[in-house]
């Protein structure tokens, strides 16, 4: 299934004109919006007399362009490559382009949300429109004052000329631009004539960040501001039963000590619960202090009684409670195809492997942290989230005001991962201001975001396939999970459609232990499970893993089925993209390599890693990766993103580990949660499918793959198979490694 447009368009719903005090030209747009990086401008631009407001394109008299972005920007590029569509097709000068991150704002924006990696995807099509739309008026402007056929006239960066050899600026014509009306068929250019789009751009922010300028959250102040640090139940399951402040009211700096929670504990009662609401309905203690060290060292004094609220759970229990949905009968059916029974009964042979996975926390370098100015008349939000409309909207309910009485202002993230997608620490921010009347920012520690965060829910998936005449006729998929399961595509991905009987079911274990999106939710471990599957059984047929891949996806190629997700086509060029790049099967003596392929958020991608043994342990030394994901806006920034989501994938596959002993987590920090180290990242090879289609989503694609390529080329060094993560934790078990 190519890719296609998902917006159903109308431009004169979409666009709107009108003039701006200075005389620039105003164009706003109701979708995703875009964004430009921030090179040194050659004039001060704070000076071009622009009018503050959001979610729009300006164009001053001087020919200047700003846009103001209103996705969230989390390190996913989107700042960079949503400005770079609107001034490709805008025809402007790029060193004449400036980028503001915009604000929260319902009435001229949808969908201002950083998740699902489908900023660009949705908003390619708006995007051009806008820019193109933009150029046509300033065109028409040009041809109107000169007396000639727009037809006849052309611009390039910021400059139109006629047939006459005449020239202007944008800025010369743009307060007649604004007047005229918005025209109904705009002409977009074609990828050949791109001098934007696909050239190498650096991130827009990259100055501020490696000068350490105000950007994050945590940079984030104002007058009067005080600081706020919570302490929560030690262990999923308890509630505060009472606590001392006398110690920390001693401490320099503190200014109170309150308790919130029962703002929250109406909500739930209210019935109107975000899926973005992630709170406990206890009591929290909240340290009043003038500055962070005094709130953190003021929590770190207080002595408080925790009780019971529901039952503390335990790892142990979490995994005999998910080999007992996987063992049962009562699971959902996602997909069935054909007669799966009858396909086992039939079989040469029949194959069963079940995979574990761990829980795991996010762990953004950025702490969880939010201002909140809470005032009788408004509320005023800032600070680092996924989901901003939805934070804003929950405040709304939360502390009974009307939602146009919220502002919220989006910084950059130090990551995200999903993480922020839940807005906990904006409710809590929420209800500290609301209670002390003051301007507050909640911060919080790693231990804070460690043991008191949303997690990925802990895993297991059984896969059983039947072999018949060296062909593999039956595959069942069976999902057990805490708390929730894959979303219903999923069921859709590979390799449904290329094997004739095929089941996907799922079940899940209900917990208080608190889970959510984790980069790429569910497939990022599906994919190491799926992938290491079909590495044995190309094992078990006697044949090449990635011709096992390119065969069966000749079943699926020109399916009419409208519930496949993914391409045939598309994946298999990709495959042999990695295959050529990769020097599959060609390495000198010594070099292992493991396959991997998968396809998740609208975009194929194929991975081939290979390790070497050195002193018996297996080193990762390169992964190649080829990747289907349509038009690469920004080469610089895809390639970040590939690279940070394979070795993201590396690193929680092979080191990351996280359990739980009655309700409290084992882990508080980076000395006994295991990241990968600057000295074990592999170097990556990224290579991009050349071709026409709309661009889909780069920054969660590139890790589902990373697991099964890295298990299979241990397999191939050392015969051996691993069913379970992190890897390093198997391999010490079996006396391989160390």
């Amino acid at each position: 299934m190519e890719s296609k447009s998902n917006l159903n368009f109308s431009r004169r719903n979409f666009l709107k004109t009108s003039v701006l005090a200075s005389g620039g030209l105003l164009i706003g747009f109701n979708f995703l919006s875009a964004c430009k990086p921030e090179t040194v401008m050659p004039v001060d631009i704070e000076n071009l007399n622009f009018n503050d407001f959001n979610a729009f394109i300006k164009i001053s008299d001087d020919g200047y362009v700003t846009i103001f972005s209103p996705n969230p920007e989390i390190g996913q590029g989107v700042k960079t490559a949503m400005p770079m569509i609107i001034a490709e097709e805008l025809d402007v000068d790029w060193e004449k382009v400036h980028v503001v991150q915009g604000a929260l704002d319902t009435k001229n924006f949808k969908r201002q949300i950083a998740g699902g990696s489908q900023s660009i995807r949705f908003g390619w099509d708006a995007l051009r429109q806008t820019g193109a739309t933009a150029k046509q008026l300033l065109v028409n402007a040009a041809a109107s004052k000169w007396k000639v056929n727009a037809s006849t006239c052309k611009a390039s960066k910021g400059i139109i000329t006629n047939a006459n050899g005449d020239k202007i600026g944008y800025g010369d014509v743009v307060k007649e631009a604004a007047l005229l009306d918005i025209p109904e068929d705009v002409k977009l250019k074609e990828i050949k004539d791109y001098t934007i789009i696909g050239q190498e751009i650096v991130n827009v922010d990259i100055d501020k960040i490696i000068t350490g300028k105000p950007l994050f959250g945590l940079d984030y102040k104002t007058e009067g501001m005080v600081y706020a640090s919570v302490l929560r139940p030690p262990a999923f399951g308890q509630k505060l039963e009472n606590f001392d402040a006398s110690e920390a009211k001693k401490i320099k700096g503190v200014i109170d000590v309150i308790t919130i929670g029962e703002k929250v504990r109406n909500y739930v009662a209210s019935g109107k619960k975000s899926w973005t609401f992630q709170l406990a309905e206890s009591d929290k203690v909240v340290v009043i202090a003038e500055n962070t060290w005094a709130a953190i060292k003021g929590k770190k004094a207080l002595s408080a009684t925790w009780g019971s609220d529901s039952k503390v759970e335990s790892t142990e229990t979490h995994d005999k409670m998910l080999t007992n949905i996987l063992d049962g009968k009562k699971l959902n059916i996602r997909r069935e195809d054909g007669n799966l029974k009858n396909a086992f009964a039939a079989a040469d042979k029949v194959i069963e492997r079940t995979y574990h996975s761990p829980f795991l926390p996010h762990n953004c370098m950025e702490p969880m942290n939010f201002y909140a100015h809470v005032t009788p008349e408004k509320i005023h939000l800032a600070g680092p989230v996924q989901t901003p409309e939805a934070a804003a909207q929950v405040v709304a309910d939360l502390l009974g005001y009307e939602l146009d009485k919220i502002s919220l202002e989006m910084t950059r993230m130090g990551g995200g991962f999903g993480r922020r997608l839940y807005g906990d620490f904006v409710y809590e921010a929420a209800e500290i201001s609301n209670a002390i009347q003051k301007p507050v920012k909640l911060i919080s520690t790693r231990e804070d975001d460690m043991t008191t965060g949303v997690y990925r829910p802990s895993i297991k998936y059984r896969i059983k396939a039947s072999i018949k005449d060296g062909k593999v006729t039956g595959y069942h998929l069976k999902e057990a999970a805490i708390n929730g399961n894959m979303y219903g595509l999923i069921a859709h991905f590979f390799p449904a459609g290329c094997i004739p009987n095929y089941k996907v079911e799922t079940g899940n274990y209900k917990s208080n232990i608190t889970t959510g999106a984790w980069r790429a939710p569910y497939t990022n471990f599906l994919a190491f499970a799926e992938q290491s599957f079909f590495d044995e059984l190309a094992s078990e047929l006697n044949v090449d893993t990635i011709q096992l891949r390119l065969d069966l996806l000749q079943n699926v190629k020109g399916t009419t089925d409208k519930n496949i997700e993914y391409s045939g086509q598309r994946m298999e060029n990709t495959i042999k993209l990695v295959q050529e790049k990769g020097n599959w099967g060609k390495t000198e003596a010594g070099v292992y390599q493991g396959f991997s392929a998968y396809y998740s958020h609208n975009t194929h991608v194929a991975e081939i890693a290979e390790i070497v043994l050195k002193d018996g342990f297996p080193v990762i030394k390169k992964v190649t990766v080829a990747v289907d994901c349509g038009v690469v806006v920004n080469p610089t920034g895809a390639r970040n993103q590939v690279e940070g989501g394979v070795l993201d994938g590396i690193g929680h596959a092979m080191y990351a580990d996280f359990s739980f002993k009655d309700g409290k987590p084992d882990s508080k920090n980076f000395d006994t949660y295991r990241l990968i180290r600057m000295q074990e990242t592999p170097k990556v090879d990224v290579h991009f499918v050349q071709n026409d289609l709309s661009p889909t989503g780069l920054g969660e694609p590139g890790l589902p793959p990373a697991g099964g390529a890295v298990a299979n080329a241990i397999n191939t060094a050392l015969g051996k198979r691993l069913y379970r993560q992190p890897f390093a934790k198997e391999l010490k078990k079996s006396n391989v490694l160390g």
